[in-house]
């Protein structure tokens, strides 16, 4: 796939032979669900973290392509905003002092990153979405100087064929239109990783699903965008409508949007792909040399890149992932519910609830998909993000519950259990879990404490700009101290 996308144009032609190489590798793909090559990597764990660069104003600051150019660092990358880099923490287990492991290495790269940024004068923040950014942040201009940025902005710019218009009603309202993608590099987000044997996948995906309101809820940490207070978590919202290519007739006729919960329980990984494939055209159609069919028949593992090209262009919140590694395959769910930040300590918090709560899940003998309805877990999951720790829900055998009675009387519990069951090492267990209990009962993640501190400078006599911007220096100072938002002084 070397294809210069800077000066790529597609024919119908390349997108009819995509297409059908596509579903070929979908039946490659079937077919070795079938055998047992697949790696299962039980414990194996990854990360990514999206982050974003400001100046000595706390404003966004254009200049990702020199500082990774400085770094010369393989774990860092350009994200979608000159403005953003993303982290890709080497994957570990997750077992006996795993968490601690990670907490080291993410610190470290962290430090020298922003070692590195401070000599530019630039600091690293990790936030969901930087309350600084305006409008006019978020042109093409600021695009990030990638081939493949620009190709997918172009084609997602031209299946939408008009403006990409955002109406985001929350406690406040924004209404704004854009024709480019680029808003999308608002929403920074932070990715868990879990490696997952074929048999188990659909269980696993399932219980990601289930639990996901009450993830967004937990670590909702981005309440504002051009000045407006919205949803706790507007990066849903923002990410749902920066990127539909959808205007409004194919939504009326029921075609669904590329950043997608889903419509249904699965029972296998391949419901998934052939969802994708079924009802996405490619936006991406770039060829590969490689003939899945004459791999397999040569015994060998096929890399279906043209498969996970187009599933890489499907934003599911929990997305399956078919990667190979030392000649294996395997498969991942890609959690993708989360913002960054605002401390490692905190992402890490998140990262054991959830690893914890689908392990429970996905092994119960009844599972809970089993009792809740898809569409309800939806609606959940949309409440968690508008809400967040004020958020209620509705859960088998509880009906309506407040989300911060349901993580710490039903969920926390089963978080517990299940990091045994990965043989967390139990101080681990027991201090990234108490971050959690600990901010349901403090009512306070990071959309909470930056509103309030939004609020505070506010009745100080602050406009809401110079408010956004007092609150962003804060936080920018507490964030590096990597103490647990809900201790953060007001």
């Amino acid at each position: 796939m070397g294809t210069d996308l800077a000066h790529a144009i597609f024919s119908p032609e390349d997108r009819i032979r995509y297409r059908h190489k596509v579903r070929r590798c979908l039946d490659v793909l079937g077919g070795l669900l079938d055998t047992d090559v697949f790696d299962p990597g039980t414990g194996m764990t990854g990360l990514e973290i999206e982050i974003n660069l400001v100046d000595a104003d706390a404003s966004p600051v254009m200049r990702n392509a020199e500082l990774l150019a400085d770094l010369g660092d393989s774990r860092f990358q350009a994200e979608l905003g000159r403005f953003n880099i993303e982290l890709n923490v080497p994957p570990r287990q997750i077992a006996a002092e795993g968490f601690g492991a990670f907490e080291k290495d993410i610190s470290e790269a962290l430090r020298t990153a922003g070692e590195r940024a401070g000599k530019a004068d630039s600091r690293l923040l990790l936030i969901g979405m930087l309350p600084t950014l305006t409008p006019e942040h978020l042109t093409l201009a600021n695009l990030s100087d990638n081939e493949r940025f620009r190709a997918l902005n172009d084609e997602i710019v031209a299946a939408r064929g008009e403006q990409f218009p955002v109406d985001i009603r929350g406690v406040e309202r924004l209404r704004s239109a854009s024709g480019t993608i680029v808003p999308e590099a608002a929403c920074t987000s932070a990715q868990f990783h879990l490696q997952v044997a074929p048999e188990w996948f659909a269980r696993y995906w399932n219980a990601s699903q289930a639990v996901a309101a009450a993830q967004v809820a937990l670590g909702a940490n981005s309440p504002f965008l051009h000045g407006r207070r919205l949803w706790a978590e507007t990066r849903i919202a923002l990410f749902e409508q920066a990127t539909d290519t959808r205007p409004d007739e194919l939504k009326a006729q029921g075609v669904r949007p590329r950043v997608w919960f889903g419509e249904r329980w699965i029972t296998s990984v391949f419901d998934l792909y052939e969802e994708n494939v079924t009802f996405f055209p490619p936006l991406l159609p770039l060829l590969s040399d490689e003939d899945p069919d004459q791999v397999r028949a040569a015994g060998e593992v096929p890399r279906l890149g043209e498969l996970c090209l187009h599933n890489g262009t499907v934003y599911r919140w929990n997305r399956p992932v078919y990667d190979v590694m030392d000649g294996r395959p395997h498969l991942r769910i890609e959690n993708r519910v989360l913002p960054s930040g605002p401390t490692v300590v905190d992402l890490l918090a998140n990262a054991a609830f959830y690893f914890g709560v689908i392990r429970r899940l996905a092994e119960a003998e009844r599972p809970i998909w089993s009792r809740l309805d898809f569409a309800t877990a939806g609606a959940n999951f949309r409440a968690g993000a508008r809400d967040g720790l004020d958020a209620v829900v509705c859960w088998p055998g509880l009906g309506e519950v407040p989300i911060a009675e349901l993580v710490l009387e039903t969920l926390l519990p089963l978080a517990y259990d299940g990091l045994d069951r990965f043989g967390v090492y139990p101080g681990d267990r027991d201090r990234l879990l108490g971050i959690i209990e600990d901010r349901c009962r403090s009512g306070r993640n990071g959309a909470a404490w930056q509103t309030a501190a939004v609020r505070a400078a506010e009745h100080r006599g602050l406009s809401r700009t110079a408010a956004l911007r007092e609150m962003t220096h804060r936080y920018l100072d507490l964030h590096g101290l990597n103490e647990p938002v809900h201790t953060w002084p007001m």
